[in-house]
């Protein structure tokens, strides 16, 4: 895992590799203390030398200035060293999720990825900090304290010897078993965060059918279930600290009782006794923070799993690998669209049913497409084939008579505009959202296209028109303000193929008259493909395709289906019935 994520450190390298310098040298500064305490001790005073003391003295405080510069120095070089990895990570990994195809982002939750990126990420980031500064200083400082020690009187660094290989196979068997459970609270964590986000976006739902006390109760057991999990990882991860504690002070019990005896014995020196005993301090203080890292990387090590699951997942809509120079590359510039026997499921390795089987048909450029068909026949899945929001399992979907997975995936789709069933706005500017359609677009550009969707007069019904603030997601626009919007962005782009997801579900049937109207006079070139519940929004399409359990069961203009087609005229007969209950 270290070996993986170490690249990410990029740019950083000097902050990691200086950082052990300055630790150094504050390591030698403060190891030198005892030495020197010991000389004030076993030569200063019991020869009364004051000059003695006094130069000696002036020498421990000018390590104390060289340690203290030292350790700001490394200390700050971790922080940067650290924060520069956790935003590299961060970029790495949303970069990662932009590259992902609908297969890939259906395969982890919204919740998950949003724990990644931050939880996990900020958990890798502190993890990394903290060793910087202690799995280099710590381990110095107990081998060098160890040797000073050892120096000092071998025999009682025979009780050290003993005391660091017990406590070593203890903490390791400590760590084992917290590591499994930090994994448990990482998934935890995203259970909580993915209710938090369900209720938080929908709020108004949660109100309107008054089940605020359900959801409170919902987000309490998965709170209960987080505190549970945290509290079964941190009740293993804390007996390190008092087995510590227990060894090294049952070692310094023995060493007291022990070098007593030879100072007594005249074959150890009082100020030796202490330096000794300075230095086992050293040493536990070492070991406490080495295993203080250890604990922290238990949890660290569930998220770098959880974070290489995301960089390391396969891509599965990928440019070809013999793509052409960008000057040689294919470019949508008809907008004739052709399926040849496509069959589609959503995993090649699902052994069940085809979601669309057997689907054949050619539009040519600048006509206007209807798609009807009951929930669940395959509309959705259908349309998002021609931008390669999925590839198909069998057959080819082509474009301007090329195969899809022969574009980059950047030319493909910036001849292709998109309207999906969720209206998403971000937050920003009217202005700000319509231009993600075209980012050199004039504002004469902006207000064509906005007429066309029949969003210009709404927008300027706005104290500040197209500079009006949306907040998230356009909590201040009604659905079919939304929907306008949404459509209005694709047209911005100017698309050759036009693709509308349900996208006038929430407007009147005099304004989707008008924006169909707008297909016709000043989309002429654009192919436009209509996914629609209603058979008002296709009626005058140039061609209807008429779903049924994933394959087409009718394909021809209104007049043609309302003759021939079954599903056709029951979905006709059911949608005027409805009118005429109404």
């Amino acid at each position: 895992m270290i070996k993986k994520l170490a690249p990410f450190i990029g740019q950083y390298r000097k902050y990691v590799f200086l950082t052990p310098v300055f630790i150094l040298i504050d390591v030698l500064a403060e190891l030198s203390m005892p030495l020197l305490m010991s000389r004030i001790v076993d030569i200063g005073i019991s020869t009364r030398d004051v000059n003695f003391i006094v130069r000696i003295g002036i020498y421990m405080v000018l390590l104390a200035l060289v340690g203290i510069i030292s350790g700001t120095i490394f200390m700050r070089l971790s922080v940067v060293g650290s924060m520069g990895f956790g935003a590299n990570l961060r970029d790495a990994l949303f970069t990662k999720v932009q590259e992902f195809s609908f297969t890939n982002i259906d395969r982890f939750s919204t919740a998950s990825l949003v724990t990644r990126l931050t939880n996990d990420v900020n958990n890798l980031q502190m993890t990394f900090m903290m060793a910087l500064r202690m799995l280099f200083r710590s381990p110095l400082m107990l081998i060098i304290a160890f040797i000073l020690a050892y120096n000092i009187n071998a025999e009682l660094s025979i009780v050290l010897g003993i005391a660091l290989p017990v406590l070593a196979i203890g903490v390791g068997l400590i760590l084992r078993t917290a590591t499994r459970r930090f994994a448990i609270v990482q998934e935890r964590i995203d259970a909580i965060n993915s209710t938090l986000q369900e209720n938080l976006i929908g709020q108004r739902v949660v109100k309107a059918f008054v089940r605020a006390d359900y959801e409170a109760g919902k987000f309490q057991k998965d709170n209960d279930a987080l505190t549970q999990a945290f509290i079964a990882a941190v009740s293993i991860a804390i007996l390190n600290f008092p087995l510590m504690m227990l060894v090294m002070n049952s070692a310094t019990l023995v060493i007291l009782w022990q070098g007593g005896h030879m100072v007594f014995g005249n074959t150890l020196g009082a100020g030796e006794l202490i330096s000794f005993i300075s230095y086992v301090t050293q040493i536990l203080f070492s070991i406490m923070m080495v295993s203080f890292v250890f604990v922290m990387s238990a949890r660290a090590k569930a998220s770098g799993e959880r974070v290489l699951e995301v960089l390391e997942t396969t891509i599965d809509v990928t440019d070809a690998a013999d793509l052409p120079a960008e000057a040689l590359r294919p470019h949508v510039t008809r907008g004739k669209v052709e399926f040849r026997d496509v069959a589609f499921k959503y995993s090649r390795t699902d052994t069940g049913d085809d979601i669309l089987k057997d689907i054949t048909f050619t539009i040519q450029p600048g006509e206007v497409v209807g798609v009807i068909g009951g929930t669940g026949t395959g509309k959705s899945t259908l349309v998002n084939l021609i931008p390669r929001l999925y590839d198909v399992t069998e057959g080819a979907v082509l474009v301007d008579d090329i195969d899809v997975r022969d574009y980059a995936l950047e030319d493909l789709r910036a001849g292709i505009g998109m309207v999906l069933q969720q209206n998403t706005l971000f937050s920003g500017t009217i202005r700000e959202n319509l231009m993600w359609g075209r980012d050199d677009a004039t504002q004469a550009d902006l207000e064509t296209a906005a007429r066309d969707a029949q969003a210009h007069n709404f927008i300027m019904s706005f104290p500040d028109g197209y500079d009006t603030q949306l907040g998230q997601g356009g909590v201040n626009l009604s659905g079919g303000q939304k929907q306008r919007l949404t459509i209005a962005r694709a047209m911005v782009k100017n698309p050759k193929i036009l693709i509308l997801d349900d996208s006038t579900s929430a407007v009147d049937s005099a304004t989707e008259a008008h924006i169909r109207e707008s297909f016709y006079h000043n989309l002429a070139q654009t192919t436009v493909f209509i996914i629609a519940q209603r058979l008002s929004s296709v009626r005058e399409a140039d061609k209807i395709i008429v779903l049924d359990d994933g394959k087409i069961v009718g394909m021809g203009d209104h007049r043609t289906l309302l003759a021939t087609n079954a599903i056709y005229q029951e979905i006709n007969q059911s949608q005027q019935e409805g009118v005429l209950a109404q």
